[in-house]
C-alpha cells in the first residue's frame, strides 16, 4: 500500500516538475564527483606518466646487492615490463689520459619510459657489443679518442650521450657518464668481491598491477633496499607533482562539499514543501510507520533517478573535458570502478545525510497543522544537522582522497564557515530591523524584505558564501601553485652547471662567460666536511642507533659546504640574522628540524681531519626546486678559508650559443660541464600540462559553485511569491518589485562576498601552513572585488530566478498561491 503511493507520489510531482529542485542537487552531486574524480585521476595518471620518463620507469628498486629473485618472480607473475641496470664507478683510460666515470650498464629493453637523446637525435636501442655512449664532455677530457680501455676490456666510442632519461639532477655527482650493455660487465672484471654497485630494477604497467606489485614486493625488501617513485625525491618534478596531486584531490573534496550543499538546501525545500501533505495523512489516519514508508520510499526513488543521471552527466562531462586535452593527457584511460562506486556513494550518503534532520522535521508534523498552518512540530537543534552534515562530508571526503590530513583539513573549514558564516550573517541581517515597512523605495522594500526573512536570508548567505569561499580559495592556491613554478622554472632558468672549477680559475671562467651571458654566474665555493657533534653530544648513524649504541643520530655522510657574505636569492630567511660573526653558520631548516638544531647551538665538523666547531645564527628555507646550487649549510669566508676548495657555477645560455660550450671544454679541460637543458624543457612541458589540468577542476568548480548558487536561490521562491502577491495586491508597480528584488539579492550577495574573503582567508592559511607549504599573505584586492562580485552574481541569479513571478500580474500570483 505504502510503496505503491509512493510510487503514485513520484509519478505525480515528477510529471508537475516539483521534484526538479532534490533531484538537480543529487544530479549534481554525482556529476561533480564523478566528473571530478574521473578528469583528476586522469590527469593524476597522466601527470605522473609524463614525470615517471624522469626515472625512465614507474617503479625503480634500487638495491647495493642483487635482490631476492622472489621479487622479480612476482613482477613477471603480475605481468609489470621490466629491465635490470648496474651503476658504478671506474676509471677509463685512453692512451696516457684516464678520467674517473659512473658507468651505466642496462639490459636489452632500457629506457622503459623516456628515450635516450643522442647527438644524433633519439636513440633507437642501445649500444652494440663491445661499443660504449659517451657523454660529450668526457670526449673532450680524453681527446675524443676512438677506444677507451674499462678494467681489462677495450670499448669503442661510438655515440655522444645528450641526456639519458634518468640522468637525475645532481650537480656535485661529477663523473661522466658512459652507457654500456649490461652483459659486458663481465670483460672488464672491474666488478670483485666488495665493489661498491648499484643494482636498479626498474619497472612498469598499469595502476593496478603496479599497486598489486608494491604490495607483495614491499614487505621483501631489506633496510638498505630502497622503492622509488617520481614522487620520492628522486625526481626533479617529484614536488611539483605531489603538489599538483595535493590540489586535484582538494578540488574534488570542495566539489563534494559544493554538492552536498545543494542537496541540503533542496532537501529542506522538499521536506517543507510536504508539511500540508504530512498533516493531512495524520488527520486521515494514517499511521507513523506508514508515512516513514512513504516518504522514505519517495526519496529512494529520488535519490536513485538523482544518481542515474549524475553518472551518465559525469561521464558525458570527462568525456567532453577529454575532448579538449592534449593527445598525451586524452591517451590515458583511468579505471571506471572508483569513479561509479564514488558517485553511487556520494548520492546515497549524502541524500540521506542531508535529509535526515528535513526528514525527521517533517516526520514529526502534528496533524493540527491542518487547521494551524504555522505549526511545525518537533524543533530538533541545528546541531544535529551540522553533526550529520560534517559526519556525511568527513565520509565522502576520506573515501575519495584516503588522506586523513587533508579531509580534517577542509572538514575543520567548513565547521569554521558553517558557525561564522550562520552567526555574522543573522547579525548582520538583524541589522535592518530598524528599517519600517515603507515601500516608497526600492531599497527600504529590500531592508525590509531582508528583516522578515532574517532566518531564511542567513540560511541563504551560508549557501552563497560557501560558494564564493570555494571558487577563492580555488584560484589562490591555483594561482599561487603555478607562480611557485614559474618561480622555479624561469625563461632564463640556467641550463648548465660548472662543477670542479680550481680556485686559480675562478676569474677566467668569469671573464669568459661574461660576454655570453644575460645574467653574472655566481661562483659557489665547495668543501666536503662532515658534521661529527651537536653542543658536543657526538652524532652517531641510524644503523649505529638499530644495534644498541647511545647517541644523538646524525648524517651519516659527508656534506657539501659553503660560505658566503649575503644570503642566496632562493633562500628565505626563517629565524636569526645570516652570518654576521666569523663562526657563524646558516642551517636549512630541513636539516635543523630533523636533527633539532636551534639558534646558538654549537656545530662540529670534520674537515681535511681537522675539527671546526661554529654557532648556529640563522635558520634558512631552501628552494630545492629551483635549478640553482643549494647547500645545508652556509659558512662565512673567514671559517672555511684554512680548507681546500673547488667551486661551482650555473648558468644560462641559448641553444644557438652551443659553440660557447666547446670552446669553455677546450679551454677549461679540467671544468666539468653538466647540461640540464633537456630536463629543463621536459620539466616545463609538464608543468603546461599541470597548469591546464589545474584551470580545468577550477573550471569544474566553478560551474558546482554556480548550480549551488541556483539552488539557494530557487530555495527561497515559495516565500516570495506569497509576499509578491500581497505588495501587488496594496499596488506595488512592476519596476519598484524589480529593483527591490535585484536590491535585496544585491545585498545578500554584498554580505556574502565579505564573509567569503573572511574564511577564505583563514582556510587558505590553513591549507598553505598544513597541506601545501606555501606562503601566507593577505589578498588585499579580495576585500574590493569579492563583495562586488558577489553582489553583482547574486543579482543576476535572483533576477533570473524570479523575473516569471516579477512578470505576473496580482491575480496570476494569488491563484498560483
Amino acid at each position: 500500500m505504502e510503496l505503491r503511493l509512493a510510487w503514485r507520489l513520484f509519478k505525480r510531482e515528477l510529471s508537475q516538475g516539483q521534484l526538479l529542485l532534490i533531484i538537480l542537487a543529487i544530479t549534481l552531486a554525482v556529476l561533480s564527483v564523478t566528473g571530478l574524480a574521473s578528469v583528476s585521476e586522469r590527469l593524476q595518471l597522466a601527470i605522473n606518466g609524463q614525470a615517471s620518463k624522469f626515472i625512465a620507469a614507474d617503479r625503480i628498486i634500487n638495491s647495493p646487492k642483487k635482490i631476492d629473485p622472489a621479487v622479480l618472480a612476482i613482477a613477471d607473475d603480475i605481468g609489470l615490463s621490466r629491465v635490470t641496470s648496474m651503476q658504478f664507478n671506474s676509471m677509463v683510460y685512453a692512451g696516457d689520459e684516464f678520467q674517473l666515470v659512473t658507468v651505466r650498464a642496462v639490459e636489452q629493453g632500457y629506457p622503459l619510459k623516456g628515450d635516450i637523446e643522442l647527438s644524433t637525435g633519439v636513440a633507437e636501442g642501445l649500444p652494440s657489443a663491445d661499443n660504449i655512449w659517451f657523454e660529450t664532455r668526457l670526449g673532450g677530457l680524453l681527446g675524443y679518442p676512438k677506444h677507451i680501455e674499462i678494467g681489462n676490456a677495450n670499448f669503442g666510442l661510438s655515440k655522444e650521450i645528450v641526456r639519458l632519461p634518468d640522468a637525475g639532477f645532481n650537480p656535485f655527482a661529477s663523473s661522466p657518464v658512459v652507457l654500456m650493455r649490461i652483459e659486458d660487465v663481465a670483460k672488464t672484471q672491474v666488478i670483485q668481491p666488495g665493489s661498491r654497485v648499484t643494482y636498479l630494477y626498474q619497472f612498469t604497467g598499469d595502476s593496478v598491477k603496479l599497486d598489486a606489485f608494491e604490495q607483495q614486493a614491499k614487505p621483501l625488501l631489506n633496510t638498505s633496499q630502497r622503492w622509488v617513485d617520481v614522487q620520492s625525491g628522486d625526481s626533479p618534478i617529484a614536488s611539483a607533482v605531489k603538489r599538483a596531486e595535493r590540489f586535484l584531490l582538494l578540488a574534488s573534496l570542495l566539489g563534494i562539499a559544493l554538492a552536498c550543499a545543494a542537496i541540503g538546501i533542496a532537501a529542506q525545500r522538499y521536506c517543507q514543501r510536504h508539511y500540508d501533505v504530512v498533516a493531512m495523512l495524520k488527520t486521515f489516519g494514517a499511521s507513523a510507520k506508514q508515512i516513514r514508508v512513504l516518504f522514505g520510499t519517495h526519496l529512494l526513488l529520488v535519490t536513485a533517478v538523482g544518481v542515474v543521471l549524475g553518472l551518465v552527466g559525469g561521464f558525458g562531462l570527462d568525456r567532453a573535458i577529454t575532448s579538449f586535452l592534449p593527445a598525451e593527457i586524452a591517451a590515458y584511460s583511468p579505471p571506471i570502478s572508483r569513479p561509479i562506486l564514488l558517485g553511487i556513494g556520494t548520492g546515497f550518503i549524502s541524500a540521506f545525510m542531508f535529509s535526515a534532520y528535513p526528514l525527521m522535521r517533517l516526520l514529526a508534523i502534528p496533524p493540527l497543522r491542518v487547521l494551524q498552518g504555522h505549526l511545525e512540530g518537533l524543533q530538533l537543534g541545528m546541531w544535529l544537522h551540522l553533526l550529520l552534515s560534517l559526519t556525511a562530508m568527513a565520509i565522502l571526503g576520506y573515501l575519495y582522497s584516503q588522506s586523513l590530513a587533508l579531509t580534517l583539513t577542509v572538514v575543520a573549514a567548513v565547521l569554521l564557515l558553517g558557525v561564522l558564516l550562520s552567526v555574522l550573517g543573522f547579525f548582520m541581517i538583524r541589522l535592518g530591523h530598524s528599517v519600517g515597512m515603507k515601500t516608497t523605495n526600492p531599497l527600504q522594500l529590500a531592508l525590509a524584505g531582508l528583516r522578515r526573512r532574517a532566518r531564511q536570508n542567513a540560511v541563504q548567505l551560508v549557501g552563497f558564501s560557501s560558494a564564493l569561499v570555494l571558487l577563492l580559495t580555488i584560484f589562490a592556491l591555483r594561482q599561487d601553485i603555478l607562480n611557485e613554478w614559474q618561480k622555479q622554472l624561469p625563461e632564463n632558468a640556467p641550463n648548465y652547471f660548472l662543477v670542479n672549477i680550481a680556485p686559480e680559475e675562478t676569474n677566467a671562467i668569469a671573464d669568459f662567460l661574461k660576454p655570453h651571458v644575460k645574467v653574472p654566474p655566481v661562483i659557489y665555493p665547495v668543501i666536503r666536511g662532515r658534521l661529527t657533534a651537536i653542543n658536543d653530544e657526538i652524532l652517531i648513524s641510524s644503523e649505529q642507533k638499530k644495534a644498541g649504541e647511545e647517541g644523538r643520530v646524525g648524517i651519516s655522510r659527508e656534506l657539501n659546504l659553503t660560505y658566503r657574505d649575503s644570503m642566496p636569492d632562493n633562500n628565505e630567511l626563517i629565524s636569526g640574522s645570516f652570518n654576521q660573526d666569523t663562526y657563524d653558520v646558516s642551517v636549512e631548516s630541513g636539516v635543523a628540524e630533523r636533527l633539532d638544531i636551534g639558534l646558538g647551538d654549537r656545530l662540529t665538523y670534520t674537515i681535511d681531519n681537522q675539527s671546526l666547531t661554529v654557532k648556529v645564527a640563522s635558520i634558512r628555507a631552501v628552494h630545492w626546486e629551483t635549478l640553482q646550487p643549494n647547500f645545508f649549510m652556509i659558512f662565512t669566508k673567514e671559517a672555511l678559508a684554512p680548507f681546500a676548495y673547488t667551486s661551482m657555477s650555473s648558468f644560462h645560455l641559448e641553444d644557438a650559443q652551443r659553440s660557447v660550450i666547446l670552446s669553455l671544454i677546450k679551454q677549461f679541460p679540467t671544468v666539468s660541464i653538466i647540461d640540464v637543458g633537456a630536463m629543463v624543457m621536459q620539466l616545463r612541458q609538464i608543468i603546461e600540462q599541470v597548469s591546464l589540468s589545474l584551470t580545468l577542476v577550477m573550471v569544474l568548480v566553478l560551474l558546482a559553485s554556480a548550480l549551488v548558487m541556483i539552488a539557494q536561490t530557487e530555495a527561497g521562491m515559495a516565500s516570495r511569491q506569497r509576499e509578491l502577491a500581497v505588495l501587488r495586491t496594496f499596488g506595488a508597480s512592476g519596476w519598484l518589485l524589480r529593483a527591490a528584488t535585484g536590491l535585496e539579492f544585491a545585498l545578500l550577495g554584498t554580505i556574502a562576498g565579505v564573509l567569503a574573503v573572511i574564511v577564505a582567508e583563514f582556510t587558505l592559511y590553513l591549507l598553505k601552513t598544513q597541506v601545501f607549504e606555501l606562503n601566507v599573505y593577505m589578498h588585499w584586492p579580495w576585500w574590493a572585488i569579492a563583495p562586488l562580485c558577489g553582489g553583482l552574481v547574486v543579482a543576476s541569479l535572483g533576477l533570473w530566478r524570479c523575473r516569471q513571478l516579477l512578470n505576473k500580474s496580482c491575480g496570476e500570483l494569488l491563484k498560483a498561491h
